[in-house]
């Protein structure tokens, strides 16, 4: 049952014919296939482990990187902020909310930052960088990035978002409260159309920074290049998720008296840990939307990464290294991972398996912002195709256990010691510019 509908689903995606011409159905198509894309991925489970473990990293850093901001929102003088913050934050979970913050704001009250010492105050950021780190170790999974930012630019990014961040959102609250209090405000709504107009005004602005606010998110955090208009993709469909989702959650979980009943003065803490998943779960999948966006060759089945055979890896190494050289050689444009990706028709995410491999054995360097073209790192004539082969072969192999501590026969020995002979001999004296 499941196969059937499966298959009538690529079906409708990927054999439907549509007319080109169609703006509508072009990009409604596309819309689907997004969908599809991380509805695929929220059924995998994964985007879901990740949210539940960013749950228990929130609690844990939640006092800390509060404290932290408070400390530099009291020096700008706009600390009062911090509390309607909150508010706003968990207004979804209605009177239970406002004591969730309430409690919040005195556990940071008490932190005494200047009692803590040099050493209390490290232990403050590592915590709070560990957050961040694990953050975005949750959106590099989402964006299929295997590399991990070095600890100087891990450092500077963390510490800019930790300090300056607070400090814009709070700032941008006040304003608006401001803006709303404003006498001058009050006598415009009080002429037509001037007032409905300035009403709507108001009612969009809160999805407008949230939507703003996601953006920020999901160009900053991944450590990739993020198009703009792929993040306002996703965060415009999580805004709505998290609109319409913080509605559901009050009717049907902080009005309830199930919790209550059940876990009796535990009750505030488990529902204040659903709604942390549920925002965690939701900003993963918008982030899964805005890489599908960006990515949209990723969104079919053909392009998952499965497991690839030896003889695979093999030719896209050989081919990657190839294309990358050839364009060295000839002084053309430099490649890319994504560019690799739609001229091989492989998918971005095995061509970065690859790539990865290779650059680990010290035969491809990378340069440009981000770090996101590809050159050799040698002189073509010194890197030879045997070592090509060799990065590849031995990529999956792991430090617990290596080829000669498998206990088997000598004939088996002797066999796999003739296949390496001839994979010498075959290579022998080829490098790689001779493939080009």
């Amino acid at each position: 049952m499941f196969n059937a509908v499966n298959t009538k689903l690529d079906q409708l995606l990927w054999n439907t014919r549509i007319d080109r011409d169609s703006w509508f159905q072009v990009h409604l198509l596309q819309a689907l296939r997004i969908f599809y894309g991380a509805a695929r991925d929220i059924v995998d489970g994964l985007p879901s482990l990740r949210a539940m473990s960013l749950v228990y990293t929130t609690l844990l850093s939640m006092a800390p990187l509060l404290a932290v901001s408070f400390s530099v929102l009291k020096g700008f003088g706009v600390h009062n902020q911090l509390e309607p913050t909150l508010n706003s934050l968990l207004e979804p979970l209605g009177d239970k909310g406002l004591e969730i913050s309430q409690n919040i704001i005195s556990f940071v009250d008490n932190i005494n930052v200047r009692m803590l010492g040099a050493i209390g105050l490290v232990v403050l950021f590592v915590t709070v960088l560990t957050l961040a780190k694990k953050i975005e170790s949750a959106f590099n999974f989402t964006w299929r990035i295997a590399t991990t930012r070095s600890f100087i630019q891990r450092f500077t990014n963390y510490l800019s978002v930790i300090l300056l961040a607070p400090l814009l959102l709070f700032a941008s609250a006040g304003l608006t409260a401001s803006f709303n209090s404003s006498s001058v405000v009050s006598s415009i709504l009080a002429i037509e159309p001037f007032g409905s107009i300035i009403l709507l005004i108001g009612g969009i602005t809160p999805y407008l920074l949230t939507m703003l606010s996601f953006t920020f998110i999901f160009v900053l955090i991944p450590n990739t290049k993020v198009k703009i208009r792929s993040a306002l993709y996703g965060a415009f469909f999580a805004t709505l998720m998290w609109k319409a989702s913080g509605a559901i959650f009050t009717a049907f979980i902080v009005d309830s008296t199930n919790y209550t009943a059940i876990y009796s003065g535990f009750a505030i803490l488990i529902i204040f840990m659903i709604w942390i998943y549920i925002s965690w779960l939701i900003l993963l999948t918008g982030a899964s939307i805005a890489y599908y966006h960006q990515h949209p060759e990723c969104i079919h089945t053909k392009s998952k990464n499965f497991l690839l055979s030896c003889q695979l890896r093999e030719k896209l190494a050989l081919t990657i290294m190839q294309l990358i050289a050839s364009h060295f050689h000839h002084n053309k444009a430099m490649w890319t991972s994504r560019s690799l990706a739609q001229h091989t028709g492989a998918s971005d995410q095995v061509i970065k398996t690859i790539l990865n491999d290779l650059t680990s054995h010290r035969l491809l360097s990378t340069t440009g912002d981000e770090n996101q073209y590809y050159l050799p790192s040698q002189s073509l004539e010194n890197i030879s195709l045997n070592a090509i082969l060799t990065a590849t072969r031995i990529a999956e192999d792991r430090h617990y256990m290596q080829i000669d501590e498998i206990d088997s026969a000598q004939s088996v020995d002797q066999a796999v010691i003739d296949i390496e002979e001839a994979i010498t001999a075959a290579t022998k004296g080829k490098n790689l510019k001779d493939l080009i």
